[in-house]
């Protein structure tokens, strides 16, 4: 049976094989081998240097303060009070409760600094204070339903700014109401100078102390019938001055055209008749 020979190109002095090749001799276009670039990354050895160097700063405030001096720790709330506070809003979603958070945190830093070892990072440190509170907080008021309300700072919407604050009316009055009820005072206050003593009195007793009418007859001595005919006859009195010095204030118009109402009662802030 006739046999099948294979042959072989033979070798020539410049060839070598693959599998010969040296790992060593593989190179980059730059020169370097592949995994030396991330130990050169300019970005990563400048990260690691600012990491290194915060590092070093917290931990000489600990030592500072460790040595009984107590402005480093301000220094500490200083650098990481807005870090922690991002952190408790993050998990709690209700400002309140994150900046109540972000001070208990402190006030633990502050009682345990002393026994800070520098295992772990100053930053870490604080951060597990900070997420341990807030999830104890988060499971208290889970467990009393508190986590189907809404916080008055959530948002309105994905792409509004705004939130449920914004749509709770400020009870203040606007600045032309405060200046109008200020001058109709002064007003007020000027006729009332001008009424005879006895009226004034009694204005004073029932308009602006709020008597009722059996205490102001008790105080001046007269019945309660004379008390209310006294008043009247002093409220037309100062109206009347009050239209001599506004014609707005004529004894024919209501005191209801003056003003808003202050409440949605619908009294008056300010009333003489």
């Amino acid at each position: 049976m006739p046999t099948t020979s294979t042959q072989r190109a033979p070798l020539s002095a410049t060839s070598t094989p693959a599998a010969a090749t040296p790992t060593a001799a593989v190179a980059t276009p730059s020169g370097r081998p592949p995994f030396a670039r991330a130990h050169l990354d300019p970005a990563a050895a400048e990260r690691a240097l600012v990491s290194k160097a915060e590092a070093a700063r917290d931990a000489e405030l600990v030592r500072r303060f460790n040595a009984g001096e107590a402005s480093a720790f301000l220094e500490i709330m200083t650098r990481y009070r807005d870090k922690i506070f991002g952190i408790t809003f993050a998990l709690l979603h209700n400002r309140a409760d994150a900046e109540e958070i972000t001070q208990d945190t402190f006030i633990r830093a502050h009682r345990g600094l002393a026994r800070f070892r520098g295992d772990s990072s100053l930053a870490t440190w604080l951060h597990r204070i900070a997420v341990n509170l807030a999830r104890n907080r988060y499971w208290y008021f889970f467990r009393r339903r508190r986590h189907a309300t809404l916080s008055l700072d959530c948002p309105l919407g994905e792409d509004r700014a705004a939130t449920f604050t914004d749509l709770v009316a400020s009870d203040a009055p606007d600045p032309a109401r405060a200046a109008a009820t200020g001058e109709f005072a002064t007003l007020v206050a000027a006729c009332m100078e001008k009424l005879e003593p006895r009226h004034r009195e009694i204005l004073t007793l029932r308009n602006l102390l709020h008597r009722p009418y059996e205490d102001i007859a008790a105080t001046l001595g007269i019945n309660v019938g004379t008390v209310k005919s006294r008043i009247a006859r002093a409220r037309e009195n100062l109206r009347t001055l009050l239209a001599e010095m506004c014609p707005e204030f004529a004894p024919d118009s209501a005191p209801s055209s003056w003003f808003e109402p202050a409440r949605p009662t619908g009294r008056l802030a300010l009333a003489v008749g």
